[in-house]
């Protein structure tokens, strides 16, 4: 058994990826219990209670391990994490956000933590903060981006087993037993999955988003800066923003799009986020499905 596994408590080295504010206890817990590691993305989350209610929402559906992924510029994660080290969260990923602080407070919890990072001076400044793994998110992976230059699985990955001791989970352009297999040819130990978990029917993601990822073709995606930070979001570039983008500069989208179509039902301007992989998706698949296929 691999290091990453023992961590993790699970059969199958997947992590589910935490999609922004996306929240499914039922997604999480198909997650676990198809032998991956389903994670809740509390990072948005300003109460505790709402995180320890949806820690009890995955435990009513599984007894499977699972865990969560901490937003470090959020003020409340070392609240979190005392939650979900009292129900019983062995390991969870940290993100967006300097480890230093955080790395003593969740070993002193008995938990480990896996950071994410997206360049190799961030991977060994997190291992140097005292990360237990490192998820390395490539440049084709979805959620939050640097505007920084970024490199590929196929170069990020390996360059960063070359430099530090602890496991490697491989982040972006893995969605079936291609990506899969060749994520452990490059030194990883295991993988994280948003795009591929997002497109299944277990997700809560609109029927429209779904669709979207599905119908995503090559070169479909595109990074969408976020105000003045120097962070981007990787998302579907839609009919709507390929018009806008020729119109207005692309620091200028994030402002116009509708971050809750569901509610208001303009999902022409939806904000679909996706990582590249999506070119590769064609149909919307179980959870058990998904990982069976993955492993096999």
């Amino acid at each position: 058994m691999s290091e990453l596994l023992k961590m993790l408590g699970c059969r199958y080295p997947i992590i589910q990826g935490p999609i922004g504010m996306f929240n499914s206890p039922k997604m999480v817990a198909a997650v676990s219990e198809a032998g991956g590691y389903g994670l809740l993305a509390i990072g948005f989350i300003d109460n505790a209670d709402t995180v320890k209610s949806l820690i009890d929402d995955v435990r009513k559906l599984t007894d499977k391990p699972f865990g969560a992924n901490i937003v470090l510029m959020n003020p409340h994660s070392k609240e979190f994490l005392k939650r979900l080290a009292d129900a019983g969260v062995k390991t969870v990923t940290t993100s967006v956000g300097s480890p230093k602080d955080i790395y003593p407070v969740i070993h002193d919890l008995g938990m480990k933590g896996i950071h994410v990072v997206l360049a190799l001076q961030h991977a060994i400044s997190a291992v140097k903060a005292g990360a237990d793994a490192l998820v390395v998110a490539s440049a084709e992976a979805g959620g939050l981006r640097s505007l920084n230059s970024e490199s590929s699985t196929m170069v990020l990955v390996p360059l960063v087993a070359d430099h530090v001791k602890v496991p490697i989970v491989a982040a972006g352009g893995i969605a079936d037993a291609r990506g899969y297999k060749a994520a452990f040819a490059l030194g990883a130990q295991g993988v994280q999955v948003g795009t591929r978990f997002l497109a299944s029917s277990e997700s809560p993601a609109s029927e429209q988003w779904k669709k979207a990822i599905v119908e995503c073709s090559d070169g479909g995606t595109g990074l969408i800066p976020l105000g003045n930070q120097r962070l981007a979001q990787r998302m579907i570039i839609t009919p709507w923003m390929k018009k806008r983008l020729t119109e207005i500069p692309a620091e200028k989208i994030a402002n116009e799009l509708d971050r809750n179509p569901d509610t208001t039902g303009n999902y022409e301007r939806a904000a679909f986020g996706a990582g590249q992989i999506g070119a590769l998706i064609r149909e919307i698949k179980p959870i058990k499905t998904i990982i069976e296929e993955m492993v096999s």
